[in-house]
């Protein structure tokens, strides 16, 4: 079979990427553009209208980088959820008019999946365990069955989102859990949190809500308060993964998303492998984040299973689960 090109999307939240991969495996480029909010969190209308603004250059960047031309594309991939309602769309109409312009298959891609995907092509994981950290994600899964099943996952807000408001509030940069990892390290009492772990699943609110309470009283240090945040949502998430890992018994665990760029949750899950005699892989730095090379590499995988999307069934999926996608390419 001839080689496949695929160009990617992603368009979930303040991350607009373009990515080209092969069908050997190779990630021809991987070019980005991130929208930035003045202050606060992300306005999901202003990421839309940056995208909008930026999807020019930068598919112009990952065609000059993967040194293809626009005919020599085979296949258009599109993150089609789950994330930000004008955000998707922004990266949907482009990828449509791709694929009509260019007259090539279109394929609708999970973006929790993609981020396993591009996880596995990355570390060599062939059946992990894997834990899926970022701003708006938390989800412990594994493939069983066709699908990837949830083991676990947040009740509320996602652990990256936790993060950031708490580093919002303190006056850190955007985006702002890389400074909470930093001054975490210079942190020197323990200050207790709740913990809150139900049955399988996490809540971060309350945990965040205390975190904030103890920040305004001016009353704790800052660095205190960042590893006490850290220790305590990572232990939430070691516990939950730990009896997953040993309920499923996989050989692999797998750490991505854009949380898995933390060294301190990366040293939880590696103990936890450890312990259980599994392989313990990261995602690299370049694909933690959200990115076009996890959705053209996913998208190439459903594409050779037979997967389509016609234009007229292309609409997002904002609220698009995990466990509702068929997995052909892992039967």
């Amino acid at each position: 079979m001839d080689e496949v090109i695929c160009l990617g999307i992603e368009s979930t939240a303040d991350d607009l990427g373009v990515g080209i991969a092969t069908s050997e495996g190779a990630i021809l480029a991987n070019e980005k553009s991130t929208y930035t909010p003045e202050r606060g969190g992300i306005h999901p209308r202003e990421a839309a209208r940056h995208h909008s603004a930026q999807v020019g250059s930068v598919l112009d960047s990952a065609l000059a980088k993967a040194g293809v031309g626009p005919k020599e594309i085979d296949v258009i991939a599109f993150s089609q959820g789950p994330g930000m309602g004008p955000c998707l769309r922004t990266g949907a109409t482009v990828a449509r008019a791709l694929s009509i312009y260019l007259d090539v298959p279109l394929v609708g891609v999970n973006h929790a999946v993609a981020h396993i995907e591009i996880g596995r092509l990355a570390t060599g994981a062939e059946d992990p365990l894997t834990l899926f950290v970022s701003g708006g994600n938390t989800i412990v899964t594994g493939y069983e069955a066709g699908r990837y099943r949830i083991f676990g996952e947040t009740l509320d807000i996602a652990v990256g989102n936790c993060l950031d408001v708490f580093a919002r509030e303190a006056g850190f940069p955007y985006p702002g859990a890389p400074e909470v990892e930093r001054r975490a390290l210079k942190g020197e009492r323990f200050i207790p949190l709740p913990y809150v772990v139900k049955g399988m699943d996490l809540s971060f609110s309350g945990l965040l809500t205390s975190a904030l309470e103890k920040l305004r009283s001016g009353r704790y240090r800052v660095e205190d308060l960042c590893m006490s945040l850290q220790e305590v949502a990572f232990s939430m998430l070691g516990e939950v993964t730990e009896r997953a890992l040993a309920h499923t018994r996989k050989p692999e665990l797998l750490l991505t998303g854009g949380v898995a760029a933390n060294r301190r949750l990366q040293a939880v899950m590696r103990a936890i492998a450890e312990e259980h005699g599994a392989e313990s892989y990261v995602v690299p730095l370049e694909y933690a984040l959200d990115n076009g090379a996890m959705i053209a590499w996913t998208g190439l995988l459903a594409y050779l299973s037979g997967v389509r999307t016609p234009v007229e069934e292309s609409l997002i999926r904002p609220r698009w689960r995990l466990d509702e996608v068929e997995i052909p390419w892992l039967r």
